[in-house]
């Protein structure tokens, strides 16, 4: 199976490593100092997760707008979407390497594996789920709903039954450059995909109106969503009847103005890690504690769409910004399922 996902992974393709622009990585400035100005504790609680000989480092560049990052132990690599480019992107954790995963990507956006260590994957131009199987093909397991087609799915979580839980706002279809300019023909949703019983299920019904990132706690009892609408915050939702649906939906941090969250992902202590912007003084990764209090903050050059735990002991940070993609190692592991 290690021969198999690798693979799956594209090292058979590894003619098309990509040299990293040097233009691009010339504009960032490495801090030489511990420990490093970048990470700000907003509550002396965020302290503990500091690791104090660790800084921002920059291990990519030169891409168009980064989304989704997800790790693979097995094969030592981050996958990360570089989503006007139409690729999935790759780096080698032992090498440093660069290079092409999958292009065309159909705009893919989100990423995480299911339990099973495969590649699951939102296409916003295929307007669909895909999973990559460990042969490197490709299944579709979402494309409708209701016999009509998805707007352009946007992020993506794996919850310990199998289960695939994803957002599907119309980011996809609503211009040429992250997508393809298309007409919506169904709401705005948060959608369960259950690849035992191949059903798919609305999980939200109007209550989150333009839906975006979305992670469970740790102990899957809660599921957490971004709102992307012209307010901008949290919602939380009870995961009720055996964990097959979501109740009691509730805002649960307020963003302030100006402030734009987009994907995230919880730490095993509940905390969120979340991608944040857009502003040279809001750019980087705000981590919010369990009660939804601000307690942490990363500043990066570039605003962070968003990011991943992984590294060996999954305490490696990686954030996939604007143009770059950053890592940090934290004193905490990020949860399962992300």
């Amino acid at each position: 199976m290690e021969f198999t996902r690798r693979h799956a992974l594209g090292v058979a393709g590894a003619s098309a490593a990509l040299t990293v622009a040097q233009t691009a990585l010339a504009a960032w400035q490495p801090n030489e100092r511990y420990p490093d100005p970048a990470i700000t504790s907003l509550d002396p609680s965020f302290n503990k997760y500091r690791v104090a000989q660790a800084s921002v480092e920059r291990i990519a560049g030169g891409c168009r707008f980064n989304e989704g990052p997800v790790y693979f132990g097995d094969a030592r690599c981050l996958l990360w979407s570089d989503i006007p480019n139409n690729r999935i992107m790759r780096w080698d954790e032992e090498t440093g390497r660069v290079s092409v995963y999958r292009q065309p990507s159909n705009h893919a956006n989100g990423n995480t594996r299911d339990r099973q260590g495969r590649l699951i994957t939102c296409e916003h131009s295929g307007r669909r789920i895909t999973r990559t199987e460990y042969d490197g093909s490709i299944t579709v397991l979402v494309d409708k709903f209701d016999g009509k087609p998805l707007n352009g799915t946007n992020d993506v979580v794996v919850k310990s039954d199998d289960t695939i839980w994803f957002t599907d706002p119309p980011s996809g279809i609503s211009n040429n450059y992250l997508g393809n300019a298309a007409k919506q023909e169904v709401p705005n949703n948060v959608y369960r995909y259950d690849p035992k019983t191949k059903q798919v299920t609305v999980a939200t019904t109007g209550v989150v109106k333009r839906p975006n990132g979305l992670a469970f706690s740790p102990d899957e009892s809660k599921l957490y969503v971004i709102e992307s609408a012209e307010e901008r915050f949290f919602y939380v939702f009870d995961v009720v009847d055996n964990g097959t649906k979501l109740a009691n939906g509730r805002p649960f941090i307020t963003c302030e103005k100006d402030e734009t969250p987009d994907g995230f992902r919880v730490d095993v202590e509940g905390n969120l890690w979340c991608g944040w912007g857009m502003s040279s003084t809001l750019d980087g990764v705000k981590v919010f504690n369990p009660a939804g209090k601000a307690i942490g903050f990363i500043a990066l050059p570039e605003r962070a769409a968003n990011l991943c735990f992984g590294g060996p002991k999954r305490n490696r940070l990686f954030m996939s910004a604007s143009h770059s993609v950053y890592s940090l190692y934290v004193n905490t592991q990020g949860a399962l399922g992300g």
